[in-house]
């Protein structure tokens, strides 16, 4: 049983867990913004392509950029006792996902 004063191992454990979870994710947007990008030189729309990866690869970005604040942010609230903090990346990142997801689409009927 950890001191009062500190938090529970297992907790910052699964702080820890989360924030590789946030750099895998930052990881495989840049990589799916590459591929989306790069990949089928002739597939056609290629604007559109182009513009669907460079949109992967700056959430990717944006995911890497917080992904430590975030950490630190859960810890030291967890050090103090206080509740955990909100994340405003979750919902960007929902719609950016679901953005995406209708360009895939149009590339796809474009193509």
């Amino acid at each position: 049983m950890p001191p009062e004063d500190q938090p529970d191992y297992r907790m910052s454990l699964a702080a820890e867990r989360t924030y590789l979870a946030y750099l895998r994710t930052g990881l495989a947007l840049t990589a799916a913004g590459v591929a989306v990008a790069g990949a089928l030189p002739h597939a056609g729309a290629e604007g559109l392509r182009r513009a669907l990866g460079l949109a992967l690869v700056l959430t990717g970005a944006a995911v890497f950029a917080t992904a430590r604040p975030r950490w630190a942010a859960v810890v030291r609230a967890m050090e103090r006792g206080e509740p955990l903090p909100r994340s405003r990346v979750v919902a960007a990142l929902g719609f950016v996902l679901v953005l995406a997801a209708v360009a895939a689409g149009l590339v796809v009927l474009l193509a």
